[in-house]
């Protein structure tokens, strides 16, 4: 890992890309968070957390992530839903080496960030729903109106869960989604919830996926949800955490 780690924010874009979200716009937000100063333990100010390029999903996009260097330490996943007809931004065929490198990277082992409409990516991907540990069912997987919104931390006896209560004091608050009744892999491990119907609906967890680092954080639907110091924090924890076990 460089000593400034390398975040390569993938952002919706053609076939990817959907009428309900401003992938470049939450790509943006999610950079300005992370290449935010940081402090050098004495309060000064110690240059940026990292550096964040911000790449369109295209079919060449992620032709240089070779999971054997470190160009990128973390690939951070914020595509939309978009359309696979064939004559609007190519077919399958077109796109499968793109999936390909997504999954050679993260079967590698090397951490993925997955942040809200990426549960409903990738439909034409056979490894992405293994990958994230999870998925958005259409049909089923639903949101109430966007509004104030409080997620609550859980998954006690997880390693990442001390660190989110200790950056967020268990409690996350934004204007945002709350994803309902998504469909969770029994191997991932729940982290944050929502109520929705009385019910706790898992919003963030970390895939079981074997040898797979990949956490999914479902918030994020616009830049309202990145204003709040609350929202930020899990970001940044989720993204230290990932590159710690890099």
């Amino acid at each position: 890992m460089t000593s400034v780690p390398h975040v390569l924010v993938l952002s919706g874009h053609g076939r990817y890309q959907d009428p309900w979200h401003d992938g470049a716009a939450t790509s943006h937000r999610i950079a300005e968070v992370l290449t935010a100063p940081r402090l050098d333990g004495t309060d000064d100010l110690a240059g940026p957390a990292y550096q964040v390029t911000v790449r369109g999903s295209f079919p060449g996009a992620l032709d240089d992530l070779d999971p054997t260097t470190d160009d990128v330490d973390l690939l951070v996943v914020n595509t939309g839903s978009g359309r696979a007809d064939p004559g609007f931004d190519g077919d399958d065929e077109r796109w499968a080496g793109f999936h390909e490198r997504l999954r050679a990277w993260a079967d590698a082992g090397r951490p993925v960030l997955a942040v809200h409409q990426a549960a409903n990516s990738f439909a034409d991907s056979p490894a992405w729903e293994r990958v994230l540990g999870g998925r958005w069912v259409d049909g089923t997987s639903m949101h109430p109106p966007i509004d104030e919104a409080t997620f609550t931390l859980t998954g006690a006896g997880h390693p990442l869960t001390g660190e989110l209560r200790e950056a967020t004091s268990g409690t996350v608050t934004a204007f945002d989604e709350r994803y309902s009744y998504l469909t969770v892999a029994e191997s991932s491990t729940v982290l944050v919830t929502t109520v929705h119907d009385g019910i706790d609906h898992p919003v963030v967890w970390v895939s079981g996926a074997e040898g797979v680092r990949c956490v999914y954080d479902a918030l994020g639907h616009d830049v309202r949800s990145y204003d709040s110091p609350s929202r930020q924090a899990l970001l940044r924890t989720e993204v230290a955490w990932l590159l710690a076990g890099a």
